[in-house]
């Protein structure tokens, strides 16, 4: 085990075995913003993970979709990788936050990917663009997006029509959403 897994896991047990929430007993809208760990239960709202840029980008469009989804008429579950404030020198951080990630992703009954205008000399998004891939390749009920700037926008249309002919790529956040809420209200648990 490397030091940085083993910082990130010094009870050498993974980050995803947490005590169990208290029992719900209605549907209600959640929220939780890594490194928080949502444990879904049977009464719970459809779960939407919120994929996309984190760093390197001007938008913070993850406040706008958390707003627009919350508002929404059904109640859902929100699962937000964007952290408030990410601990940029532990070293240990990545490894938490690519494992709340992978577990979050797998839990989402929607993952909602939004690829929003960069500076390509900052990034491009790769981890964003590898769980498109994976959520594609793997059957999820996903609906994506990529603003017109986005460098590699061209690529991310190439990857959905590929893996799935006729799956619509938005343009726009706001397009995203709406058509976010509409699947959220036809996902059941």
């Amino acid at each position: 085990m490397s030091a940085a897994i083993a910082a990130a896991t010094p009870s050498g047990r993974s980050p995803h075995h947490v005590p169990p929430a208290p029992r719900r007993t209605d549907a209600q809208r959640m929220y939780f913003e890594a490194p928080a760990y949502y444990r879904a239960q049977r009464c719970d709202p459809p779960a939407v993970f919120l994929a996309g840029g984190i760093s390197g980008i001007a938008e913070h469009w993850h406040d706008r979709a958390v707003e627009a989804l919350f508002a929404a008429p059904d109640p859902v579950v929100i699962l937000n990788p964007n952290r408030a404030s990410f601990p940029i020198n532990d070293p240990g951080a990545g490894w938490g936050q690519v494992s709340w990630e992978q577990h979050h992703l797998h839990l989402a009954d929607v993952t909602l990917f939004w690829f929003p205008a960069c500076d390509a000399a900052v990034t491009t998004q790769p981890i964003a663009m590898f769980e498109l891939g994976q959520g594609l390749g793997e059957g999820r009920s996903i609906v994506v997006g990529a603003h017109p700037d986005y460098p590699r926008e061209a690529d991310v249309h190439m990857l959905c029509q590929l893996a799935r002919p006729g799956l619509p790529v938005y343009s726009s956040l706001d397009d995203v959403l709406a058509a976010t809420i509409v699947l959220l209200g036809t996902t059941g648990r």
